[in-house]
């Protein structure tokens, strides 16, 4: 499989992890959009959020948890959980991901 969060997970691309467990992996961004902008992905390929939550709730709750999880440790009051399905909605690597964002004021709506 020829995909960049694949790749990642099983140590042939380098990054800079923040957390790894069975189930999921988290990684800075290498492109930040704010201060901390971190990736949490399923270490398993889903294209999207919804091809997991579909397949596997459990998993789902996983990501979840271990963003709140990596918020605490960085000692985030506030945060932004945001996650990109399909092309239309700005999802560039298809791999389902959650991106971690704090450390700046965000606007509402988003864009």
């Amino acid at each position: 499989m020829d995909c960049l969060f694949c790749k990642i997970v099983n140590g042939d691309i380098p990054a800079t992890f923040v957390k790894k467990t069975e189930l999921i992996t988290a990684f800075k961004d290498i492109t930040p959009q704010a201060p901390t902008h971190v990736l949490i992905i399923p270490n398993k390929h889903f294209e999207n959020i919804g091809q997991v939550s579909n397949t596997d709730a459990n998993l789902t709750a996983e990501l979840f948890k271990a963003a709140a999880e990596i918020a605490s440790e960085l000692g985030l009051e506030s945060y932004r959980l945001n996650i990109n399905t399909g092309a239309d909605a700005g999802q560039s690597v298809f791999h389902a991901h959650l991106h971690l964002l704090a450390g700046r004021a965000f606007a509402w709506p988003p864009g």
